[in-house]
């Protein structure tokens, strides 16, 4: 009689087992699948990874189109529908880690427009991956392999206004703690005495 029960409940103590590991842990870890290579957790680190990683992925779903149908027929018909449908998918899937590196430099007015410029590069990137007609072979890859060093430069920039806007907010709090100067309080309204 014990025995059903307890075949029952050992799959529920199983199963349960790791989602309470995973509760505990509370550092958020950066999307493996959007940004496998990332160096931090932040999301500004988790996007311009996945700028990079999200162009391979669709750059190679292209090569494998060319490779199947040359480069004439790659966009025929519906030859060309899965770097079709890899481009809108990632177009998608970079909503989320781009909303929340724009969130994380906010304080800094450059590194925002630094992501912005990036994101808009990435676009481009992704929309230009179709052979343009009378383009030769290493003319073609030449020209698909140019935006990783475009994505470095941008990444690079924003990190670099990043680390150059934090020091910034410190130095203006910094004079109010030098000088012991208080800030200025703003005067209770007055107080009627006896007018009950």
């Amino acid at each position: 009689m014990f025995r059903p029960l307890l075949l029952l409940a050992l799959p529920l103590a199983v199963a349960s087992g790791p989602a309470a590991a995973q509760k505990g842990d509370l550092a958020p870890k950066p999307d493996t699948y959007l940004c496998p290579h990332t160096t931090g957790t932040g999301a500004v680190d988790c996007f311009v990874n996945a700028v990079e990683h999200l162009y391979t992925m669709c750059r190679q779903v292209k090569s494998i189109e060319i490779i199947e149908f040359g480069y004439e027929k790659s966009d025929a018909g519906v030859n060309g529908a899965k770097s079709e449908y890899c481009v809108d998918k990632h177009k998608l899937s970079m909503t989320r880690p781009y909303q929340a590196a724009l969130r994380e430099a906010t304080g800094s007015g450059s590194a925002v427009d630094g992501l912005r410029a990036l994101h808009e590069l990435w676009l481009k990137a992704l929309a230009e991956l179709k052979w343009k007609v009378g383009e030769s072979d290493d003319q073609y890859k030449a020209r698909v392999v140019l935006p990783y060093e475009a994505f470095r430069d941008r990444a690079s920039a924003v990190r670099t206004a990043l680390a150059s806007g934090k020091p910034k907010v410190a130095a203006a709090a910094t004079p109010v703690a030098r000088t012991g100067a208080k800030p200025k309080a703003a005067a209770a309204p007055p107080t009627r005495s006896g007018a009950n």
